[in-house]
């Protein structure tokens, strides 16, 4: 019999606060750097994030998006026996203990389930999607809570306006299992290192201190120029795969990044933008956990629907991108 890895639940959660461009804007404008709603909407699409309570780390909020996804699935936290979380953002410095080895005790799991993070940034979603299906498809694992969850308001930098009204806070999740019917039908993962310098944290660890800088850096053009290209390849790589067309596409999840990236990517596949779910207005952009919580949004308000055809892919700093096409 084939062995199959079916997304059988999803869940999400973004934090109580939401923080509109306007407020945002009025925030920005007390240390002297002007900005407004009209600039971030036209260059991002973006209207509002939410930022996490400073008591809340990225475990917290993933833990709660699991706790949907697993009620949904019908399974309990002892059926899980795989958890990957994918965090640029993770509990502690060095990522150890991993953010997934806390979300395991924060949900009760103890030993039953091994637990490991994945590091790709805003691809790190669609990454781990990629090596729970391996897993599953391998008969190693049976039940996996897959996991994107980011706090990216603890390292924007408030003085560069060109990347701190981008990103929020907020965390996706789903379940994937192991079926006899078609679930995940392909995937893909790239990385090119030569991109590394385009998108990251130049900052380290020496001594007890950062040296370095310790907030985001981005080089918005050069990411934009590369990410309008490998979405579009890779896209094309998971349909080849599967043996599909773009016409067989019901859903396109991209990250969600900036729209403009967005549309792009549609037009190129020639999809209506009808078929493509789009959060970034409300949520920003999330890194990790923007595609699960834009599935999740797209599940539970009904569009995505079981038997539908979905693409998820992502960009992020590596340079890493990649894509995952699945059956609901």
């Amino acid at each position: 019999m084939t062995l199959y890895s079916k997304i059988i639940g999803t869940g999400s959660y973004l934090p109580a606060r939401r923080v509109s461009n306007d407020e945002l804007a009025a925030q920005l404008a007390a240390k002297g750097i002007e900005t407004s709603d009209e600039w971030i909407v036209s260059r991002s699409g973006i209207s509002a994030r939410h930022y996490a309570s400073t008591e809340q780390m990225s475990s917290d909020l993933a833990v709660e998006a699991a706790k949907k996804a697993l009620e949904m699935a019908g399974k309990l936290p002892e059926d899980i026996d795989l958890v990957i979380v994918a965090s640029s953002t993770p509990d502690f410095h060095g990522s150890f203990p991993s953010t997934a080895c806390i979300v395991q005790r924060k949900l009760g799991m103890h030993n039953n389930s091994a637990a490991f993070d994945v590091q790709a940034v805003c691809s790190g979603f669609v990454y781990a999607v990629s090596v729970a299906d391996a897993f599953i498809k391998a008969g190693v694992h049976k039940n996996v809570l897959v996991i994107g969850a980011e706090v990216f308001s603890r390292i924007l930098n408030f003085e560069d306006r060109t990347t701190c009204v981008l990103f929020g806070d907020g965390a996706g999740a789903i379940v994937m299992s192991a079926s006899s019917e078609p679930g995940v039908l392909s995937t893909k993962m790239h990385a090119d290192g030569r991109y590394a310098d385009i998108l990251s944290i130049p900052g380290s660890l020496a001594g007890g201190a950062i040296e370095g800088s310790a907030f985001l850096y981005m080089d918005g053009q050069a990411v934009f120029k590369l990410a309008v290209t490998v979405l579009e390849q890779v896209a094309n790589e998971v349909l080849e795969e599967a043996g599909m067309t773009s016409s067989q596409i019901d859903w396109l999840i991209p990250h969600q990044a900036n729209i403009r990236i967005m549309k792009s990517t549609a037009k190129k596949l020639d999809l209506p933008l009808e078929k493509m779910v789009v959060t970034v207005d409300q949520h920003g952009n999330t890194s990790a956990a923007s595609v699960p919580l834009a599935l999740d949004k797209a599940v539970r308000d009904g569009r995505v629907k079981a038997g539908d055809n979905v693409m998820l892919e992502a960009v992020g700093g590596g340079f890493t991108w990649g894509a995952v096409l699945f059956k609901m």
